[in-house]
């Protein structure tokens, strides 16, 4: 008896560690453009995961790390949600009866944003290389 219940707690804990991965890593594609300013392996990580973010909001099933989720709570014996995981979080813990269709246009306009952050950087930097070979050229 003690086997299953230590058992339980440690599906217990790492339902918990995934909990918190899964809220990390939506923390990081929601605001990591503001991280990733001067580190472009940092900056093409994000894109990865803005990229990640849209297509796991439109595809049909769960995101991986819910399906991980809801696996370890049943073997923990706590019933697993049903839907995704912003859906059920947000309509419990901020907005009670949020629609996943608002959530989902909301997830995309979050990683667009963020995807325009970059194309604003790489546009200014590319306006800013090309101009100062311009500019040497003329103090020459």
């Amino acid at each position: 008896m003690l086997i299953i219940v230590l058992g339980k707690s440690v599906y217990a804990a790492l339902a918990t560690a995934t909990l918190l991965l899964h809220a990390l890593f939506i923390l990081w594609v929601a605001a990591g453009a503001l991280l990733t300013r001067g580190r472009p392996v940092l900056s093409w990580i994000h894109i990865g995961s803005l990229l990640w973010g849209i297509f796991i909001e439109f595809m049909p099933g769960n995101c991986p790390l819910t399906t991980l989720e809801n696996w370890l709570e049943s073997r923990a014996g706590v019933q697993p949600y049903l839907g995704g995981f912003l859906l059920h979080y947000l309509d419990a813990l901020v907005y009670p009866n949020v629609s996943g269709a608002l959530l989902t246009v909301v997830g995309v306009a979050v990683c667009l944003f963020n995807l325009t952050v970059y194309a604003g950087r790489f546009w200014k930097d590319r306006k800013k290389t090309t101009a100062e070979p311009k500019a040497g050229a003329a103090q020459r």
